[in-house]
């Protein structure tokens, strides 16, 4: 096993944006050539298994795990450095987590927050899978023995939770089986938000068109919804925290440092003391530049959806092949193998 195996999932949505892209995706592309630098391994998942803790169509749900791999490849995230696969490939995902949850507490996962936000005054009505789920991603990650896992702050307390049932799971059973996974946070992962109102986050679900910018919007739309996006009339300042008042320009910032791969002020300082006339249709021709090739990229990769499947499959073939022993071990540990 290599000194350091990252993993991590991401869900199957449809109509990937701007948010998806710099939050999580292109982070996934700087871990995949910065951890294999080291000496490392990454792994990468499309986690459809999770997107079923909420109703969706059974078409919709093939479709969408089709585009995000489409979207990853296209973005920069290589099926031969990478393991990339889809989490229903893979059973041992199942039948680890299963273990898992005669290991889990129920107190523990009463204590889980984001089970609390999604299932919101209808916790009784939601699914066995939505307040499950962190248990899953527990699976996901001690499965390959995975030393670090990319978190959000969203996603810390399940890592915490991974690492409770890996020290109960070994205490219990008398064994080292689980590496404890670190988290592996990126400073650089910027919170994206609405081009329409900076007080919420990107989202595809926005019914304004022009708060969101979608991974395959044209290049004229793209530019379009920059130079439309809502701003204030002061000029830009100095310094960062004379942003602090002023959300919709912080924003825009943000995204320019984010695509350009800048700490945030050395933009500002190239900008300090003029206006957005001047500073949005710059940050327009970097997004067109930067997101056109992954779009078109992407429509291309789509063309061939058997060469889409080629992709997850040998992926998941790899994932098996290292899932299967410690798969193995902790049913040879609770005495399921007799």
């Amino acid at each position: 096993m290599p000194t350091k195996r990252v993993v991590s999932g991401i869900k199957p949505t449809g109509n990937l944006h701007l948010g998806n892209y710099l939050g999580a995706v292109k982070q996934w592309v700087a871990m995949q050539d910065a951890i294999q630098a080291e000496g490392g391994e990454t792994m990468y998942f499309i986690a459809d298994l999770h997107g079923l803790t909420e109703f969706i169509a059974p078409a919709d749900l093939r479709s969408q795990t089709i585009e995000m791999t489409a979207t990853l490849v296209a973005a920069g995230i290589d099926p031969d450095r990478s393991v990339l696969f889809n989490q229903a490939r893979v059973p041992a995902h199942s039948e680890l987590s299963w273990l898992l949850n005669n290991v889990a507490r129920v107190g523990w996962l009463n204590r889980m927050t984001q089970f609390k936000d999604k299932a919101g005054k209808n916790r009784e009505g939601a699914s066995v899978g939505l307040y499950d789920y962190p248990v899953l991603m527990a699976a996901d990650v001690l499965l390959y023995n995975a030393t670090h896992v990319p978190v959000g702050d969203d996603q810390k307390q399940h890592l915490e939770l991974a690492r409770d049932i890996a020290t109960k799971f070994n205490t219990d059973y008398a064994t080292d089986l689980f590496t404890l996974p670190e988290p592996l946070v990126s400073a650089a992962a910027p919170r994206i938000m609405s081009l329409r109102d900076a007080s919420a986050k990107m989202s595809k679900s926005n019914p304004s068109e022009q708060s969101v910018v979608k991974l395959v919007d044209p290049d004229e739309v793209i530019a379009d919804k920059f130079r439309k996006a809502k701003t204030d009339p002061e000029l830009l300042p100095a310094t960062l925290d004379e942003l602090a008042a002023r959300p919709e320009a912080k924003n825009l910032l943000t995204i320019f440092a984010a695509l350009a791969d800048r700490a945030p002020q050395d933009v500002l300082t190239d900008y300090a003391g003029k206006g957005f006339g001047a500073f949005k249709p710059d940050l327009a021709d970097l997004a067109v530049a930067t997101l056109g090739p992954i779009r078109d990229e992407m429509v291309r990769l789509l063309d061939d959806r058997n060469a889409i499947d080629a992709i997850l499959d040998k992926g998941a073939q790899k994932a098996r092949a290292l899932a299967a022993p410690v798969l193995r071990s902790a049913q040879e540990a609770m005495g399921l193998i007799v």
